[in-house]
């Protein structure tokens, strides 16, 4: 093991948390790797990390002029996206995995990790690094520690969360809870064996074992896959923490709106990947006089307050955006931020002068590029220059727009929630649902067309409830029962108002019905006109849609007539709509709530 052997775990250590130093030693036992670090999140650190990445091949400095402190990385072509087909709930019972989840017993699924994790490390570094999701300084903070013998992941996780000496200390005072992550690459490295730049391993797997709180994932380097405090933890870890206690771990962004009044509004909301959260949560309004700030562009825990109102708030410290599509033209707000520098970019473009370049980030297309496989790319090159899901890795204090309230460890109170997904028919502009149930109806049949942001077919329209299918922790009809009971907790006069949107939908030409970016600002204020009782609305059997004239279309080539067609709800449409729900709700069997086996029935009521 290396200078291991040499110097004992517990003398070196900058704890003495007991669980955590027992834990640590545990997983060196296993891995067996040549040195131990504790990750301190110094600058310092920072700097030799990158410099040694830098050295690797695994990242490349960009031109510091245009990205100041920025790297690009690139990753081997079969790492390149969540692997759900190999993401696991493994509940001490089936049952509580449910239909949307792969299941595998946790005794057996123990024995097959040992197996793969046994000497994974050796001939690298082993890093601990102490995080809280949310604030340090929370009623409640969440701590986590991940253990990685990848760099990349530690630069990336110092971007994501709050990490370092400041937590463990911390969770040394208090002995706090911890949830153990374990990441390996699955790439030892024999003595004198030379690495490659993206060391990864074809056989993957992301774990979690929801009883005992612990993730362990194996052979990935990319995204979610291995920054372990994103999606494994403060969503499918978290949607059990929030089951068993009391609150709620969504995929959804916050943001604040504020009206020519000066009356402040906060939103969140629910879209599956690659469907345009970054860009709403940094949203640049094209109505006068109103205002939008972000919180979040990713994840909101919610609780309920002490008066019953429903609270939100972002346990994340960074973007990690998807790069396609975000661009000057789109989200401005972003790419502030992107050049503000300190990013971590993947699988993005090289532009000849040491920037970044990809598909939307600038109207004009670079005559010359190095695609992000190491390719001369030019635009008559037959394959986009950037991976379509390729990310950026940005802090969020980098965002002008960053609302103060982020900074608030107990959250704001919410005004709205939206659900979106992207369907070219069918699926309104936005619908207003017709109460608290139906709108978590309308969440739990959300449907959307699949993007590149998972791994598999692009294109083809899977249900989504809430945005969670991929990141439920426990049984999907158990989620939506949790829904259905916590607002016995609520103030029902506090409860923010549910709507349904879909900036995606088409004409019958083929073009988008509604121009979409920062004219969803249009849409955002007829919903906080409907909270107030000012906009005008018509009942259609799905809900509550806007009439022709009540969304503002000032400033905008666009007609009264044009916004009924984008809120048309075409019986036809919805007679086969309804079948496909009915068949999504099939596989829930008895787990399906009773209140949305109601509302379901009330919608074919209304549509008979």
């Amino acid at each position: 093991m290396g200078d291991l052997a040499q110097k004992p775990l517990l003398e070196t250590a900058p704890t003495t948390h007991a669980a955590l130093l027992a834990w640590v030693e545990e997983v060196a036992e296993l891995t067996q790797p040549d040195r131990i670090h504790w990750v301190d999140g110094s600058e310092q650190e920072n700097t030799r990390l990158t410099d040694e990445l830098v050295a690797a091949g695994t990242l490349t400095r960009l031109n510091q002029e245009l990205f100041p402190n920025s790297f690009a990385a690139f990753s081997d072509p079969a790492d390149v996206a969540r692997v759900e087909e190999q993401t696991y709930i493994c509940s001490e019972k089936e049952h509580d995995a449910g239909f949307t989840n792969n299941w595998m017993a946790p005794a057996e699924m123990k024995q097959k990790l040992r197996g793969l994790f046994a000497g994974s490390m050796r001939g690298r570094t082993m890093y601990v690094i102490p995080f809280v999701m949310g604030h340090l300084d929370a009623e409640d903070p969440k701590f986590g520690v991940e253990i990685t013998d990848s760099a990349y992941v530690v630069a990336s996780m110092r971007i994501m969360a709050r990490i370092g000496t400041d937590v463990l200390d911390r969770m040394t005072e208090t002995n706090a809870f911890f949830v153990p992550a374990l990441h390996s690459l699955g790439a030892p490295l024999a003595a004198g064996q030379a690495d490659v730049p993206w060391p990864c391993n074809p056989d993957k797997w992301i774990v979690h074992f929801p009883e005992e709180r612990s993730i362990w994932s194996y052979g990935s380097g990319y995204g979610g896959n291995a920054l372990l405090g994103k999606k494994c933890y403060a969503l499918r870890i978290a949607s059990v923490m929030a089951r068993d206690e009391g609150w709620l771990a969504e995929h959804m962004l916050i943001l604040k709106l504020t009206s020519p009044e000066q009356k402040k509004y906060y939103i969140s909301a629910a879209f599956p990947s690659a469907c345009g959260k970054t860009n709403l949560a940094l949203l640049d309004p094209t109505i006068e006089g109103w205002k939008v700030e972000t919180l979040g562009d990713d994840i909101t825990w919610m609780r309920f307050g002490k008066e019953g109102e429903l609270r939100a708030v972002n346990p994340e410290a960074g973007l990690f955006g998807v790069a396609p599509g975000t661009g000057w033209g789109t989200n401005p707000n972003a790419m502030r931020a992107i050049a503000k520098g300190n990013s971590i970019f993947t699988n993005v473009a090289l532009t000849d002068d040491g920037g970044v370049w990809w598909e939307g980030m600038t109207e004009e297309v670079p005559a010359h590029l190095t695609d992000w496989q190491g390719n001369s790319w030019t635009p008559d090159s037959d394959k986009p220059a950037a991976h379509p899901n390729s990310r950026f890795c940005t802090p969020i204090d980098q965002i002008d727009m960053l609302a103060e309230e982020y900074n608030n460890p107990d959250g704001v109170e919410l005004s709205a929630i939206l659900f979106g997904g992207r369907r070219k028919t069918t699926i309104p502009l936005v619908t207003e649902a017709r109460s608290w149930s139906n709108g978590i109806f309308m969440g739990s049949t959300l449907s959307s067309e699949t993007t590149a942001a998972a791994a598999g077919a692009v294109g083809v329209v899977r249900r989504d409830p809430m945005a969670m299918l991929p990141f439920m922790g426990y049984d999907a009809g158990d989620y939506l029962n949790h829904w259905v009971n916590l607002s016995a907790k609520a103030n029902p006069e506090r409860l923010p108002k549910i709507f349904l949107v879909n900036w995606f939908r088409r004409t019958p030409e083929g073009g988008f019905a509604w121009p979409g970016f920062g004219d969803n600002a249009r849409v955002l204020k007829w919903a906080i006109e409907r909270l107030e009782g000012k906009a005008d609305a018509v009942e259609t059997p799905i809900g509550f849609v806007p009439t022709g004239e009540s969304i503002d279309l000032k400033g905008l080539d666009m007609t009264p007539a044009q916004v009924e067609e984008a809120v048309r709800v075409d019986p036809a449409e919805w007679a086969t709509e309804l079948a496909s729900i009915e068949e999504w709700y099939a596989n829930f069997g008895d787990s399906l709530p009773e209140a949305l086996q109601a509302e379901l029935a009330g919608l074919k009521a209304r549509l008979g």
